[in-house]
């Protein structure tokens, strides 16, 4: 039994020896027979470097802008800001419109019934029978007779003009 709890105290001891962990991936590699990730951290680190030096030269452009392009900037900006601005304003006017036209609509159509309403109140009112009778007996009117019926043909059915009086 001593050998084997001699033995038992060297595997976890070598079982906690083999656990590695690698620089580039944090990850954990268990075993004696690690894949050999040194060559591909190498790599990864000098293009880490690598980007980061660029990263920092750019910072450090970025820093050193030019009078130029700060002007140019800044009056793109200008230019952006007019621009949405005039858009804001110009949706607020088509909305501000659409809501005029709206109130007119409704106005009208409040118009349009009420006109519809009066012209029937007065049609009721007119009684044709009594503006026959004061036609004929009061101001004389008569019928036309077969003689002063005029027919003629007309090459457009729409409708008629008469020019001059019609003498026979």
């Amino acid at each position: 039994m001593g050998t084997n709890s001699q033995g038992r105290q060297g595997l976890e001891k070598n079982n906690r020896n083999d656990v590695r962990r690698t620089h580039a991936s944090n990850q954990y590699v268990q075993g004696n027979a690690a894949k050999q990730l040194d060559v591909v951290t190498a790599i990864q680190e000098k293009e880490v470097r690598k980007l980061s030096t660029s990263a920092r030269k750019n910072r450090e452009k970025a820093f050193h802008m030019s009078f130029g392009y700060v002007l140019f900037l800044s009056l793109a900006l200008l230019l952006s800001s007019y621009v949405l601005i005039g858009y804001i304003e110009l949706q607020a006017s088509i909305t501000s419109t659409k809501k005029v036209i709206a109130e007119l609509e409704v106005e009208y159509h409040n118009l349009k019934v009420k006109n519809d309403e009066e012209y029937s109140r007065i049609n009721s009112l007119v009684d044709l029978d009594e503006v026959k009778r004061i036609a004929i007996t009061e101001l004389g009117m008569k019928y036309a007779s077969e003689e002063q019926i005029v027919f003629y043909d007309s090459d457009e059915s729409d409708y008629v003009v008469q020019l001059r009086d019609i003498k026979k």
